[in-house]
């Protein structure tokens, strides 16, 4: 079994335990944890997902955030002055990351329910955005769109509660429920 089998494995336990209701909204995030090298072969893997939360009882949907940037950029009226000299775009980054929000709860809103998992892909291409643009960020605006739960695809490390996507130097402390590849566990 690849370390992405384990990952699906534990989760498929973990989707079957008892779902309280009445928890805050960043209890609902549920964040599954993964080695970047593993992007490849994870997103192959996404049905094994889908068909865990069904298996479950759960409906399950997908929100793709991979090229959400070259969505907006594309849209942008000074995508070419952009293009010629990158340092022009920092100031407008903070614009993206509305965009980001404002997507990302539009398609909440029309996809879930209280039994609805929705998986978030792609988090790894916000990486590298500046600081406007952070995992962490979107998470905190975004985890009250929904009723049911936000499972989070982490391409990173985990140390306690401080979470570094892609490995980066600065982390975050977030308290959400992890989920992760280690064999017979389902945190």
């Amino acid at each position: 079994m690849s370390r992405v089998d384990d990952l699906i494995a534990n989760y498929a336990r973990f989707v079957k335990l008892p779902w309280p209701t009445g928890l805050a909204p960043a209890q609902r995030v549920w964040m599954a944890v993964y080695s970047p090298e593993e992007e490849r072969r994870l997103r192959l893997e996404l049905p094994g997902f889908a068909a865990a939360t069904k298996s479950a009882g759960y409906e399950w949907d997908l929100i793709d955030l991979t090229v959400e940037f070259e969505t907006w950029i594309a849209r942008h009226d000074y995508r070419e002055q952009y293009f010629r000299s990158p340092n022009l775009i920092q100031p407008e980054l903070a614009g993206f990351f509305d965009h980001v929000v404002a997507s990302t709860r539009e398609q909440l809103s029309s996809k879930t329910s209280d039994h609805t998992v929705v998986g978030v892909l792609g988090a790894g291409s916000l990486f590298g955005l500046g600081a406007h643009v952070k995992v962490s960020a979107l998470i905190e605006h975004v985890q009250d769109a929904t009723d049911g739960r936000l499972l989070v695809f982490f391409p990173g490390e985990v140390d306690g509660n401080n979470y570094r996507l892609l490995g980066a130097q600065d982390g975050w402390n977030y308290l959400a429920t992890l989920i992760t590849a280690q064999k017979g566990s389902t945190l």
